[in-house]
């Protein structure tokens, strides 16, 4: 029993840095895709995408539908983590850069263990977290050039993005629907796409038909950030405490500054470097726990 646990939380643990290393590549991608498409219809073109490709799956293969209560529930949650959140991000990373993105993410951890409650803390986690923490104070301490004079509203945005994914998490936990992860994911994406659709109604002044490059790029976000990221993310979420999900998020900075770089054309110093080892120190710490 206990090596099944184990397995178990293996497994789990192993989807949650597969999403990480998927979503590490967004903000890079995202960034480059903004030169030409504003962020929210960006985000409707994104989910859209992805809320299609999850339909035909769901709805051609033999998967238990959650009641209409249920899928309100899960609608929420959607609204939470995909409208609510991408929104913040998107328009944050079109203020601020793709490195400031990936950075503040690893912030996030300490603002889910702060609406976890008592349990989600404990000496050796809490200890994780702050060094993760102070590995992304280096990070940006050692950032220079390449910023606008909105970058600080940027960082702001992302800042509160996190509270979003926090809560996001926080709600997919207590998620009693026992329906699959693909069915959960679709519905998710299917209220989070028709938020952003009506925030991309704001932007319709702006709107143009997409080069090729930029299709690849709504592709690519779609179908691997949205689609395969949140599956596996969404299965990890059932054998993991939210707070250890998304400590596990903090390899994102690290993965994302390499995609920052060759991506979207930006430059790293030997700080940034150290600070990278820093975080990843801090999420190994920070995803320890103490064994029953």
């Amino acid at each position: 029993m206990i090596t099944e646990t184990r397995t178990g939380r293996g497994f789990a643990v192993a989807a949650v840095l597969a999403a990480a290393l998927i979503w590490s590549s967004s903000f890079a991608v995202t960034k480059v895709a903004l030169a030409e498409i504003p962020p929210m219809t960006l985000g409707a073109l994104r989910f859209a995408v992805a809320a299609a490709v999850l339909g035909v799956v769901v709805h051609t293969g033999r998967h238990r539908l959650p009641s209409p209560r249920q899928r309100l529930a899960i609608g929420f949650a959607g609204l939470l983590g995909i409208t609510a959140y991408f929104a913040l991000e998107n328009a944050g990373v079109d203020l601020a850069t793709a490195s400031d993105a990936t950075l503040i993410v690893a912030a996030y951890p300490i603002i889910t263990l702060a609406l976890s409650g008592r349990a989600a803390f404990s000496p050796v986690r809490l200890t994780g977290m702050l060094v993760a923490v102070a590995g992304v104070w280096l990070v940006v301490r050692g950032q220079t050039g390449g910023a606008s004079d909105h970058r600080l509203w940027g960082d702001v945005l992302l800042v509160a993005g996190g509270v979003a994914w926090a809560a996001y998490n926080l709600v997919v936990r207590r998620d009693g629907s026992g329906a699959s992860p693909i069915v959960v994911t679709y519905y998710q994406t299917l209220a989070g796409a028709g938020g952003f659709v009506l925030l991309s109604l704001t932007e319709a002044d702006r709107w143009s038909v997409p080069a090729g490059g930029d299709l690849l790029r709504i592709a690519f976000l779609a179908a691997f950030c949205s689609v395969a990221a949140f599956l596996l993310y969404n299965f990890g979420l059932r054998g993991l405490e939210p707070s250890v999900a998304v400590t596990l998020l903090t390899i994102v900075p690290v993965a994302g500054l390499g995609w920052a770089v060759v991506l979207a054309g930006e430059t790293l110093t030997v700080s940034q470097l150290l600070g990278g080892a820093i975080v990843i120190a801090g999420v190994s710490l920070g995803s320890l726990r103490k064994e029953a």
